[in-house]
């Protein structure tokens, strides 16, 4: 091992990298893409099938990435380097270092939109016209030039500033703060919108299954699309905290935790949105504009709802940094090792270098707004690339990687599982049934059925 991975950063605690790999996991995807999803697809029976996937497919790839990264002690492209040499395999690693590149660039863009929402609420509300109301104020904001891109560059350098600082004082410090207030503040806003009239709407459209969609497979090829973008699979982010990770601490129990406060915190973004929309005689199928009209008009609605609004968009933009801090924290690892940075130089010099890619995307809903591929505007497409193409294909290659290219007695020790059922289980799984399931979902994106 090279002497730049013996000196590597480590977490401070076994807390601190539970937490941090759930600030991966958990952000706009919980909140904003698991409401959306959620709402299009039939609610409970979407939501059944969701923790049946996390179950089946996406422990089994978050252990597999926990395990490559603790075992190999490097970046993602060096985990793969270090493991097999000389292999193709490595390719999984330069998707995620890619896909981490595209993502984010268009992710600062809709976390700058939160951002900005959250600051209008500081100061009393979005100021809205009397004809258009949220849903114009919102055209006229995210197709402006200037003030989305500022959004966006204050977004980035908070994630800067975080990656900049370090593994433990930065990145474990942040979440360590982030996740529990986030924890608190979820609890406390689904709590408060059961109140408002739309309670038991929402729980049975959560809860009770209309199991007539059990027959609809594009129910199925949701709740797989959803278990994977919200778990941060295939793009090296659980491969690099894995890395950060001593050998002494267990992988099974710390990706059950990590899996499972991830969905928690989906389901409860679930009860604070939709009992809010059902009280309001709002379809949950409004789409993604469900976070930035729908839910500003409610709050506008409530005696409290510039609190409301507030405290949300808190929400929603603490979620967004402690992913993006994830997602750069990939990029800036690997640059790191291959070109001997130091770990400000390629915070600084990546985090500016992914403003720069997102500008394109800001503008592609204004100034940009005529230049489409295949009918998507720049935003959807970079989206599109990351999410339905390198993603499913990153977390194919990690499965069959763990299956069939590494030796299986080294990856059941490395993992903790050892020579067990659960550890032989875990192997069948990523040998046969999460590389079918992935297929199937690339299949669907791509629009081949």
């Amino acid at each position: 091992m090279s002497d730049f991975n013996n000196g590597r950063e480590q977490w401070g605690s076994r807390l601190g990298f539970i937490l941090a790999a759930m600030g991966s996991a958990v952000g706009l995807g919980n909140i904003w893409r698991f409401a959306y999803v959620t709402g299009e697809s039939g609610g409970a029976a979407f939501l059944l099938i969701y923790i049946l996937c996390i179950l089946a497919i996406g422990i089994p790839i978050l252990m597999a990435e926990f395990t490559i990264g603790r075992r190999a002690q490097s970046d993602v492209v060096g985990s793969f380097q270090e493991i097999t040499p000389g292999k193709p395999w490595v390719v999984a690693g330069f998707l995620g270092v890619a896909s981490a590149f595209i993502i984010l660039s268009f992710y600062g863009v809709i976390a700058g939109w939160s951002l900005h929402y959250f600051v209008q609420y500081l100061s009393g509300g979005p100021a809205i016209g009397a004809e258009g109301g949220f849903a114009d104020y919102f055209v006229a904001f995210h197709t402006g030039t200037f003030e989305p891109l500022l959004w966006q560059f204050i977004f980035m350098g908070m994630t800067v500033g975080i990656v900049y600082v370090g593994v433990k004082k930065g990145i474990e410090k942040a979440n360590k703060i982030l996740m529990p207030l986030l924890a608190i503040l979820v609890i406390l806003l689904a709590g408060y919108s059961l109140t408002l009239g739309g309670a038991q709407e929402a729980l049975d459209f959560l809860f009770t299954p209309d199991w007539s969609q059990l027959a609809n497979p594009e129910v199925y090829l949701a709740a797989l699309g959803q278990a994977f973008f919200s778990l941060s699979l295939g793009m090296g982010a659980l491969i690099t905290y894995g890395s950060y990770l001593s050998k002494k601490d267990k992988l099974p129990g710390a990706a059950v935790s990590v899996a499972g406060l991830d969905t928690l915190f989906a389901i409860l973004a679930g009860l604070m949105i939709f009992p809010a929309v059902f009280a309001f005689g709002i379809e949950p199928d409004s789409g993604p504009g469900l976070v930035f009209i729908t839910l500003p008009g409610i709050f506008d609605s409530l005696g409290a709802g510039v609190v409301f609004g507030l405290l949300f968009f808190f929400l929603l933009s603490a979620a967004a940094v402690s992913s993006g801090v994830s997602l750069l924290e990939v990029a800036v690892a690997y640059f790191m090792r291959r070109f001997s940075w130091s770990r400000q130089k390629a915070a600084l010099i990546i985090g500016f270098i992914i403003f720069l890619i997102g500008i394109p995307s800001s503008l592609g809903m204004g100034a940009l707004s005529g230049v489409t591929f295949f009918g998507r505007d720049i935003l959807d497409t970079m989206d599109f690339i990351a999410s339905n193409v390198f993603l499913p294909l990153g977390g194919l290659l990690i499965a069959l990687f763990v299956g069939w290219g590494w030796k299986k007695a080294d990856a059941l020790e490395a993992s903790d599982f050892g020579d067990t059922a659960l550890g032989n289980g875990w192997v069948i799984i990523l040998r046969y049934f999460a590389p079918v399931a992935i297929f199937i979902i690339f299949l669907s994106s791509i629009g081949v059925f």
